[in-house]
């Protein structure tokens, strides 16, 4: 492995080629990939779901013989039940949210950056989107957050005044 160090610049963050390789990230995570980048769906929590349902039934299936086993059931049950509850399917993608954002804010919008967070116990997925004006430099920006499964817009925009650079 290369002792070159990811490196953050104006153009964004660069990783090495032979360091990414090494790290063997899954192509779905990968957002340098060529080609357009889909997060990854939320509803891919199913199948850990289902993972947990099947450990739950052979636990329970061994705790006849050793009760011991009744907890682990128990446990692998309740993770199944969240993993199914929170299985959210992400119906709104990053270029909508993006263009729901520029529509939120009273200016007029250059760049833009989004990021999926997730929220409540259920863990629903929300676009938190951040937008700069269009002027260059950009003199102001908002902060929006957006339900990624119903578009709903989540409260008013954040919306501030960028201080001008220090010379």
């Amino acid at each position: 492995m290369s002792d070159e160090r990811p490196h953050v610049s104006r153009e964004g963050i660069f990783i090495p080629a032979d360091v990414a390789a090494a790290e063997a990230l899954p192509d779905d995570l990968d957002a340098s990939q060529v080609g357009p980048y889909r997060f990854p769906d939320p509803r891919r929590r199913r199948i850990a779901g289902g993972i947990y349902l099947g450990l739950a039934a052979v636990l329970a299936v061994g705790a006849v013989a050793r009760p011991a086993l009744t907890g682990g059931a128990v446990i692998a049950a309740t993770l199944a039940v969240w993993s199914f509850a929170a299985a959210w399917p992400l119906r709104v993608d990053d270029r909508r949210a993006l263009s729901l954002a520029a529509a939120q804010v009273p200016f007029p919008v250059g760049a833009v950056s989004a990021a999926v967070t997730f929220v409540g116990l259920r863990a629903r997925p929300r676009w938190q989107v951040i937008v700069y004006s269009a002027d260059d430099p950009p003199t102001r920006r908002a902060l929006v957050e957006i339900d990624a499964v119903d578009a709903t817009v989540i409260g008013e925009p954040y919306v501030e005044t960028i201080p001008p650079p220090e010379t």
